[in-house]
C-alpha cells in the first residue's frame, strides 16, 4: 500500500482525485494513500514567506529552502511515526527525466515518495541537491506548478494497485504496458448509422483469432505513431516472427 506525502502551496487540486473515479475508489479502499504538507505552515516569518527574488536578478521568484526542508521533515516524521521508512524524494520539473510507464509500475510496488511540486521560476538548487533523489518531467512543455504532474503520477499508479480497476486485465491491456500502444476498442451496435461496421474477427468469438487480431493492431499503430517503441521492443527481443510479419504487412491481414 503506497503511501504519497505532497509538499505543495495548494492542497485543493488533490481533492478532486480522493472525490471522484478511479482515484476516489483506491483511497476509500485503502488501497493508496495521500498527505498534503504545506511550505507555507513551516514559514519562519509573519508573512509566511516561501519565495524570494533571484540572485543574479530575472523575473519571476524563487522557493526558499528552508520551508521547504522543514514540510519534508514533517512528513518524513510522520512517515517513520506510522511505521514506515523515509521515502525517497521526487522533485516535478521540466529539467527531469521524462516519467515513463515502468516508473509508475515501479511507484506502485514501492512504499511511496515524498512529491515536490514546484511554484514560481523554480525551487532553490540547493535543496534539490541535498534532498531531491529524483526529478521528474512529464512532457516538454511548462506547467504552473508541479501539482498537475503530480495528479498525473498519482492517477496513474492509483489505476495499477490490486482491487481498484474493476479488471486487472484492464491496466495489462493498456498503452505501454508492454511497450507498445493499445489497439482499437469497439462497442454496439454492430454497425452504426454512418454505415461503419465492427471489424468481422471480433465478432467471431475466436478468442486466440481476436489476440492476434489486437496484438496485430498494437504492432501496426505504434509503427505509425512512435517508431521508437517498435526499435526498443525489437532490441529487447520482444518481437516474434509473426509480429514482424504484421509490421512487414502494415494494413489489413486476414483473420478468417
Amino acid at each position: 500500500m503506497p503511501r504519497f506525502d505532497v509538499l505543495t502551496l495548494f492542497d485543493a487540486y488533490f481533492a478532486p482525485l480522493r472525490s471522484h473515479g478511479i482515484g476516489r475508489r483506491a483511497f476509500d479502499s485503502g488501497a493508496l494513500q495521500l498527505h498534503c504538507w504545506s511550505p507555507r505552515d513551516h514559514a519562519d516569518d509573519a508573512h509566511r514567506s516561501v519565495d524570494d527574488r533571484p540572485y543574479g536578478g530575472g523575473p519571476g521568484m524563487v522557493m526558499l529552502a528552508a520551508p521547504l526542508e522543514r514540510a519534508l521533515a514533517a512528513a518524513q516524521a510522520d512517515r517513520r511515526r506510522a511505521g514506515l521508512a523515509d521515502a525517497p524524494v521526487v522533485l516535478f520539473s521540466p529539467a527531469g527525466r521524462a516519467l515513463r510507464q515502468a516508473d509508475v509500475e515501479r511507484w506502485a510496488a514501492s512504499s511511496g515518495a515524498v512529491l515536490v511540486c514546484g511554484r514560481y521560476e523554480g525551487v532553490d538548487q540547493r535543496f534539490i541537491d541535498r534532498h531531491v533523489d529524483e526529478e521528474c518531467s512529464v512532457g516538454d512543455y511548462v506547467l504552473s506548478g508541479g501539482e498537475i504532474a503530480a495528479l498525473t503520477l498519482l492517477d496513474a499508479v492509483a489505476r495499477l494497485l490490486p482491487g481498484v480497476l474493476g479488471s486487472e486485465q484492464s491496466a495489462q491491456q493498456d498503452s505501454f504496458s508492454d511497450g507498445l500502444l493499445d489497439c482499437p476498442h469497439y462497442t454496439r451496435p454492430p454497425l452504426d448509422a454512418h454505415g461503419d461496421a465492427v471489424p468481422a474477427v471480433l465478432l467471431g468469438g475466436d478468442h486466440a483469432r481476436i489476440a492476434r487480431w489486437r496484438r496485430d493492431r498494437m504492432l501496426q499503430l505504434t509503427l505509425r505513431r512512435r517508431p521508437e517503441l517498435i526499435a526498443a521492443a525489437r532490441a529487447a527481443g520482444r518481437l516474434s516472427r509473426r509480429d514482424e510479419a504484421a509490421l512487414a504487412a502494415d494494413g489489413e491481414i486476414p483473420y478468417t
